[in-house]
């Protein structure tokens, strides 16, 4: 027996005496579907014992063949009155608002900081509740930078290193085959196709180039304990 109507805003319960019937949700999914489209109700699942009442129903909807009111199988729930169920959702938030701030010591001042605070954090939902948090933040976004610099820092003393060893290697492959030790062609099955195909002036000119890079890193810094 139903008791009461699932649609937002209806308050109309089940009587005998009122001329108002009641109707289950379909069990066809996709009819159900439907119906729960049009209810409009956030997160709303209907059980066993979920009923609309026939205010939500235009007269159409309805097979009054029988002795009894009957839904046809195509019928569907159109008639909703949402400003209602607005203003009451609206009126039980500003009482809650109310009543929270009816706790709160009395005076002007804490009654405006108090309603700011609430609409700031109603208004950005994303914003901190208070300094200390953002500062928590941003010291813990400090130090995953400066980690990730220290990663990369290491990646690129990495990359110069193995570039100075192909360089050293492709070097002394170059001028083995220019002294005949190794047979010609030895470069094209060892190294990569851009080393190889560069001739052996360049790799030396490259070579020069990284021991000048590494002799005058090593003067700085011997300029800089000498300072210390």
């Amino acid at each position: 027996m139903p008791t009461n109507c699932a649609a937002a805003g209806c308050a109309t319960t089940y009587n005998k005496h009122i001329n108002i019937s009641f109707h289950r949700f379909p069990l066809d999914p996709k009819r159900r579907k439907e119906w729960v489209r049009l209810v409009r109700r956030k997160n709303f699942v209907p059980g066993k014992h979920t009923f609309l009442c026939s205010k939500h129903f235009e007269a159409s909807c309805f097979d009054l063949t029988g002795q009894t009111r009957r839904l046809k199988m195509d019928a569907v729930p159109t008639i909703f009155d949402f400003c209602t169920h607005i203003k009451s959702m609206k009126l039980k938030s500003r009482n809650l608002l109310k009543k929270t701030n009816s706790c709160a010591p009395p005076g002007p001042s804490n009654l405006k900081s108090n309603i700011s605070s609430q609409q700031v954090l109603l208004e950005h939902s994303y914003a901190f509740r208070n300094p200390m948090e953002a500062k928590k933040r941003i010291i813990k976004l400090e130090k995953e930078i400066a980690s990730l610099r220290r990663k990369m820092k290491t990646c690129l003393q990495k990359e110069r290193r193995a570039t100075r060893r192909w360089i050293k290697a492709t070097c002394l492959v170059k001028n083995l085959e220019a002294n005949n030790i190794l047979p010609k062609g030895t470069s094209e099955h060892i190294l990569p196709t851009a080393l190889s195909n560069l001739p052996l002036e360049d790799f030396k000119i490259l070579e020069q180039d990284q021991q000048d890079k590494t002799l005058k890193s090593l003067n700085l810094k011997q300029t800089k304990s000498t300072f210390i």
